[in-house]
Parts: C-alpha cells; sequence; structure tokens
C-alpha cells in the first residue's frame, strides 16, 4: 500500500466532506447536553429527584452497572482518541481552528463525543453505587497508557477502524439501554438511545468516508481493509488499569460478552456488514493482490462465528469500580 497515494485521494475529499457534513453532525443549538437527562440540582426538590433516581438505578443488575462503568471509561479516553484522529495524514487540523473541512469534521466530533463520558460519568456518580475515586484511577492510567489501533497515521486505516470502532460502540451503548429498559430503569434507557443515536450517525460518517475512497481507489481500499481485519480491531479501552487489575480490560469484556452487551457474535456481524456496505464482492479488475485480500474479507465473518461459540466466560468478575455489598 501506498500511504502517499492514500494522502492525495483523502485531500482530494474535501469538497465531498464539506457537502455531507452539516447532515453528520448536528449543530450545537439542536443537540442534547448532558444536564438535560439527570437530576436537577437547582431544582428546590432536588433532594426528592435525587432520592428517585437512585431508587430507579437500584434495579441494574451488578453485571449491567460494570458494563456500564467499562463503556464511560472508554468514552472519558476521548482525548487520546481525538490526538489520533489528528494523526492521521490529510485529516490534521494545522492551525486548532482551520476551517478545512476535515478538521471542522474532527473538532465537531469531538465536540459530539465530549458529551458521551461526560453524561455516563454523572449519571454512574448520582447512583451511589460506583466507587467512583477507583473508575477516575481508572480514566488517569488509560489516558496515560494511551491506544494503539495500528493505524500508521494513515488515513485508509483509520477510516475502517473508526467505520467498525462507532458501530461496536454502538452496538454497546444500544444493548446496555435494552437491559436497563427490561430491569426498569428508564433514565437509563434513555441516556444509552441517545448516545447510540449519536454513534449511529458517526458510524454512517466514516462508512461514507471509506465508501468514497472506495469509488476513488478500489484496490489500495480493499488492501486497507484486509490489513486492519488482519491485524484485528483493537478496542480503545484494552489498556485500562484501575491500580489493582492488570487484566481489567479481559474481565469486562468477559461480562460484556455474558450479558450480551457486545459478544464475539458482534464482532463477526460488523464484519460482515462492512463488507456488505462496502460491496466487497462486486470489485472488479483489482490487482492480484488486491484481489486476494477480497477472497479473504469475503470469507472472514462465517470464520469469526466457527469461533464465537469458543469464547471463554470463565473467571473472577469482581471490579474495584462497584460498592461492595451493594445491591
Amino acid at each position: 500500500m501506498s500511504i502517499h497515494r492514500h494522502v492525495e485521494v483523502v485531500e482530494s475529499m474535501r469538497g465531498f466532506v464539506r457537502e455531507h457534513i452539516g447532515s453528520l453532525l448536528k449543530p450545537v443549538e439542536e443537540s442534547w447536553q448532558p444536564s438535560d437527562y439527570l437530576p436537577d440540582l437547582n431544582a428546590e426538590d432536588w433532594v426528592e429527584r435525587l432520592r428517585e433516581f437512585r431508587e430507579r438505578a437500584m434495579v441494574l443488575p451488578r453485571d449491567v452497572l460494570a458494563v456500564l462503568v467499562g463503556d464511560m471509561v472508554t468514552e472519558e479516553a476521548l482525548p487520546t482518541y481525538q490526538s489520533w484522529l489528528n494523526r492521521l495524514r490529510g485529516l490534521a487540523d494545522q492551525t486548532g481552528v482551520s476551517d478545512d473541512p476535515w478538521a471542522q469534521w474532527s473538532r465537531g466530533w469531538t465536540s459530539e463525543e465530549n458529551r458521551h463520558g461526560d453524561l455516563l460519568n454523572r449519571y454512574l456518580a448520582l447512583t451511589g453505587r460506583i466507587n467512583m475515586r477507583a473508575v477516575e484511577v481508572t480514566i488517569h492510567h488509560l489516558l496515560n497508557r494511551g491506544f494503539d489501533p495500528q493505524t500508521e497515521n494513515d488515513p485508509y486505516l483509520g477510516f475502517v477502524y473508526t467505520s467498525f470502532q462507532e458501530r461496536a460502540t454502538k452496538i454497546s451503548h444500544r444493548n446496555v439501554a435494552t437491559l436497563a429498559k427490561r430491569a426498569g430503569e428508564g433514565t437509563l434507557h434513555t441516556i444509552c438511545g441517545v448516545i447510540a443515536g449519536d454513534e449511529a450517525r458517526h458510524e454512517k460518517a466514516y462508512r461514507l468516508f471509506m465508501t468514497r475512497v472506495f469509488e476513488l481507489d478500489p484496490a489500495e481500499a480493499v488492501l486497507a481493509f484486509a490489513t486492519m481485519m488482519k491485524r484485528k480491531i483493537t478496542m480503545p479501552a484494552v489498556m485500562m488499569y484501575d491500580g489493582v487489575e492488570e487484566d481489567l480490560f479481559t474481565k469486562f469484556s468477559r461480562v460484556a460478552q455474558r450479558t450480551g452487551v457486545y459478544t464475539a457474535g458482534d464482532y463477526a456481524d460488523i464484519v460482515d456488514d462492512l463488507v456488505r456496505n462496502w460491496g466487497i464482492a462486486r470489485l472488479a479488475g483489482l490487482s492480484d493482490l488486491a484481489a486476494k485480500a477480497q477472497d479473504y474479507l469475503c470469507g472472514l465473518a462465517d470464520r469469526y462465528r466457527a469461533l464465537a461459540g469458543r469464547v471463554s466466560l470463565s473467571g473472577s468478575d469482581e471490579f474495584s469500580w462497584l460498592v461492595p455489598g451493594e445491591g
């Protein structure tokens, strides 16, 4: 693959991005804010509101709380993700206030994503069921440790990663919303629903960007897709650490798998969805190398599905994040 070619193509897409950015991001004036979904602590009856809020939150199973904390920690590491996005060649905001459409997208995406961690953090703190200092230590460690999605600052690899990851995040939040509704916690159901709605728009954006890349540079695009799949999608919070448990992400992933929030089957489904969305099987006139990548991608989802049932769910699932003995 030629990263120089990739940068040229992405830079040629500025007009395309400018044309679509208005439908992919929402104006601030039309956007929700975290305070819209939480008790108003400035209200005269704030004590009663908070008491009712906590009573509703008590119905949530501990597994759901643990997954919700892990999702929140993932969202709170946004500074790392924004820095990574700005390192992708051809997308960088050179001044911090550039009117380049790629820079506008980066800042707009970041501003929308920033609300997710804020909302989930405040929700969890208000429940009274969370050891917030342990959570804060986890966020601190995650930001210190960073993450490497193995995209090498290549915009094609970056678009494949974000197309996959935004869908994975949408699935996770949507499924937590379902579990909250099942438990009878309507507030969390609504919160996770609105966050999932944002993730769906962001998924649409990155898939659209990569769709355009496939139109302009199909051979290099399919090679980039195959490269990321061979490296496997590294989840953004894989380096999470609470100061106690080095293998914290594995524990979090195990609970997410057991509760059905995010599973190995979901991973396979995302691969399948991207292969179909980008029309990989229909690509024609490819080089021999790109055609081999095409064949690999078209059979990949089935291989992952065959492995999905082998995921181990055994092990301790106690978390420093949860208040001991409650619930």
